[in-house]
């Protein structure tokens, strides 16, 4: 077999693979979409037993209601995506927008950058309407948005910004690793990356999540005594309570505990605390305690990191491979480094295969939910607990009622029939 003949076989063998994850990714997702609107829609007349005494028709229905209202703009969602995938590689979109620049520019690293720019800047328009009407139609059909036009161009143009700031020197810094520091580039530009997440871990709490939300401290002395005491019997510590002003852009309700090391902070979103008891608060803050009691949040660090090693490694062996720019409609450059290509490439193609393992990481996710359940339970009370999550459902308006199969494809938390089935507290005693 001659050289020529072996190159032609594995580019075409790449198209081909290219062509199946990509159709069987969304034939799969298009199948537990259609479960997922069956399911919900039959069960949309009546709360489940389960939840009669605590949760009306109407919330139910709402709920029910808002969920088929996602699930389906979500296939619009994945056909454009596909559509968009195709013409970016098979059809030629991405190698017509490297020569378009090799055409103004010199080949080199200014050059690979400009294409990453393009390309983020070219995603960022053709997502645009989606995330338009999700938020202007979707979200406000259902009393859930908050934001202005005002204030979401404010939070474009900040994220922009932001993006610019930091995406650009790592991108450029990346690049050139991936030219000049020889065979293992791709190990030194993992540490670099691994960096950048931890570095990211430790400044988001306090520099860059203050640019969209106003950060309050928690001004309600009993509530604040209330968590204090909970968290030095739990054995932690933070840099202070704060209270977001989450009610700006959305109804939605939430808490998190945030940071890394020494710049850990609670937050609670201002609606969350508007409906919750102080009880339920002890027992929702409880939870997230027991991630970190559990260590979830470290080996999910770990995790990211053994894999993005192996991604990266992967993309160091593929983007010396012409047969894998070719196989997927690209004409890499010939006197110059094809880098960005490869990256663009590989972030486009990945997540094509990764579709079919996305079970298995949902469910540790929904296992370290449990714990962290159990956790809480331990430590304050199960009843308040049942009561302050089933609140939360209501209020995020999320259905009872998920189809089991969809629901191990694309729940990092478990239903409320699960979750709320293995708390034994019953809820006559909430």
């Amino acid at each position: 077999m001659t050289d020529d003949s072996l190159f032609a076989q594995l580019s075409l063998g790449m198209t081909i693979a290219f062509a199946v994850a990509l159709v069987a990714g969304l034939l799969l997702k298009f199948w537990l979409a259609s479960r997922q609107i069956r399911h919900v829609a039959q069960h949309r007349g009546a709360v489940p037993a389960l939840f009669a005494d605590r949760i009306s028709l109407q919330a139910h229905q709402k709920a029910a209601d808002y969920t088929l209202a996602q699930t389906r703009f979500g296939l619009l969602e994945l056909a454009w995506g596909a559509v968009v995938t195709l013409v970016w590689t098979l059809l030629g979109g991405l190698s017509w927008l490297n020569h378009l620049l090799l055409g103004v520019m010199q080949p080199g690293l200014a050059q690979q950058v400009a294409l990453l720019g393009a390309f983020a800047a070219a995603g960022f328009v053709i997502d645009l309407p989606f995330s338009l009407y999700k938020t202007f139609v979707l979200e406000q059909r259902f009393g859930f948005n908050k934001v202005t036009p005002a204030l979401w161009l404010q939070d474009a143009l900040k994220s922009i910004l932001i993006g610019v700031v930091l995406g650009a020197p790592l991108a450029t810094l990346v690049l050139w690793m991936m030219g000049a520091t020889g065979t293992f580039w791709w190990l030194w530009t993992w540490g670099v990356w691994m960096g950048f997440n931890l570095l990211m871990l430790l400044l988001y709490p306090t520099l860059i999540a203050p640019w969209f939300n106003k950060f309050q401290p928690l001004d309600n002395a009993e509530l604040k005594d209330r968590v204090t005491r909970l968290m030095a019997r739990c054995g932690f510590t933070s840099k202070g309570f704060y209270v977001m002003d989450g009610s700006r852009r959305s109804a939605h309700a939430n808490a998190y505990f945030t940071g890394f090391g020494a710049s850990k902070r609670v937050v609670f979103y201002d609606t969350l605390l508007a409906q919750l008891t102080p009880d339920e608060v002890d027992a929702v803050l409880a939870h997230e305690l027991g991630h970190f009691k559990h260590r979830h949040i470290i080996k999910r660090i770990v995790s990211m990191f053994a894999l993005s090693l192996l991604g990266f490694a992967l993309l160091g062996w593929l983007s010396s491979q012409t047969w894998f720019y070719t196989g997927l409609g690209v004409i890499p450059n010939l006197r110059g480094a094809n880098d960005a290509l490869a990256l663009i490439l590989f972030m486009m193609v990945l997540p094509l295969f990764s579709t079919f393992v996305s079970p298995l990481f949902a469910q540790l996710s929904r296992k370290h939910e449990f714990e962290a359940d159990a956790y809480a339970m331990a430590q304050t009370s199960g009843a308040d607990l049942s009561s302050a999550l089933l609140k939360l459902y209501q209020d995020n308006a999320s259905t009872l009622t998920p189809d089991p199969v969809y629901v191990k494809f694309y729940y990092s938390h478990p239903p409320a029939t699960e979750r709320l089935g293995r708390m034994q507290t019953p809820f006559a005693n909430a």
